[in-house]
């Protein structure tokens, strides 16, 4: 269908209150929707069901599916989508003790670090702005036209709430018994230079990240496969990454559980640093480093080639195609209000205030679509 058709979809199902999701996979054209014909809150317990999955940061909170076999799948081309610049004026809302009562945490953090509490947290915050003027389809168009190369999505439930994004960072893809995964770490803004200089503290909070994907997938999968690590570009933002791949000798979910939520996120030790987290960050993450994504669970039947075995001579097989991605880089929308959600990883070797200011350089991220 055409993409103004495909826009008008969803805006239809907005207007009329139903659930629904749009989303484009990193560096593609087409731009796929799932439109549910009720509001029933449908949740996935082991991940089995087909659909789309929202899971937010706690993991013992229940993930919310988009069944596909209660939505309209619908899907279109979008194709000359240029950055463009935006005059929408916003008043910032941020109370004026969010920057000191960050960097206090920041200084806390690294205190339970050094008594040797924890290895590695992450520390993250909310900013809020009035909107004179939201629309969240029109804000999802101009995701996809500022970040190609990510994640981009636009999920609504009138019982649960409005979320967009644009994620540089994969949890999961799945495709047969094959998997792969990224560890995604380190920052510093883009100045036209793909082979920056990596401070030791990066380097670290990577080298965190992919030991504890390594360690906990073992014994889930094998042949792992552990590429270099390499620079890469998310909007005006660089990162480290580590490509991890290898074959599934586990269900999903156990899977999922062994990385979510991962060191990029979370911290080290998992529990400890969730903990942490839930106890100090004096604000509710929601869906906030969670993850998303579709779960394809295929059912493919075939005919048995060895005619002397007449009785089996029909069999069917599972082929699952799963993509998972962390919701980092998103905000949540209401009538009248973002909030949009930033953090990053504290180690032994953080410096506060450059941790404020790496937030504050991750949110124009998200801030540049509001303009």
């Amino acid at each position: 269908m055409s993409q103004e058709e495909f826009l008008k979809s969803a805006q239809n199902q907005f207007d009329d209150a139903l659930p629904f999701v749009i989303y484009r996979k990193p560096n593609t054209l087409v731009v796929k929707g799932l439109f549910q014909n009720n509001d029933t809150v449908y949740t996935s317990e082991n991940l089995t069901e087909n659909g789309f999955v929202f899971s937010p940061f706690n993991s013992e909170k229940k993930t919310v599916l988009i069944p596909f076999l209660e939505s309209v799948a619908l899907q279109s081309n979008f194709i000359d989508l240029k950055p463009e610049e935006y005059s929408n004026k916003i008043e910032l809302e941020t109370l004026p003790q969010t920057k000191s009562f960050h960097i206090n945490l920041v200084e806390k953090a690294i205190q339970a670090i050094k008594s040797n509490h924890l290895t590695k947290v992450v520390i993250s915050r909310e900013e809020e702005f009035l909107l004179k003027e939201s629309n969240p389809i029109q804000l999802f168009k101009r995701l996809l036209s500022h970040y190609k190369s990510a994640f981009v999505y636009c999920w609504y439930h009138p019982k649960i709430g409005l979320w967009l994004g644009a994620t540089p960072e994969t949890l999961l893809t799945v495709t047969g018994n094959r998997f792969t995964t990224m560890a995604l770490a380190g920052t510093q803004k883009y100045a036209d230079n793909l082979k920056p200089v990596w401070q030791p503290k990066e380097k670290e909070e990577q080298q965190l990240v992919t030991n504890f994907i390594v360690d906990n997938l073992n014994k889930l999968v094998s042949s792992l496969k552990v590429l270099d690590v390499e620079t890469v570009k998310a909007g005006k933002l660089l990162h480290l990454q580590t490509k991890i791949s290898g074959t599934l000798n586990s269900n999903l979910k156990l899977v999922v559980n062994a990385l979510h939520p991962t060191p990029a996120v979370c911290g080290l030790p998992k529990e400890k640093s969730k903990k942490f987290i839930l106890e100090n960050e004096n604000y509710n993450r929601e869906f906030y480093t969670g993850f998303l994504g579709e779960i394809n669970n295929k059912e493919k039947t075939s005919r048995n080639t060895n005619r002397r075995n007449v009785e089996n001579n029909v069999y069917t097989s599972i082929k699952t195609v799963t993509n998972l991605y962390v919701n980092l880089r998103c905000m949540q929308l209401t009538d009248v209000k973002a909030k949009l959600y930033v953090g990053g990883g504290i180690t032994k070797d953080s410096v506060p205030v450059d941790e404020w200011e790496e937030t504050v350089n991750k949110a124009q991220t998200m801030k540049k679509v509001l303009f």
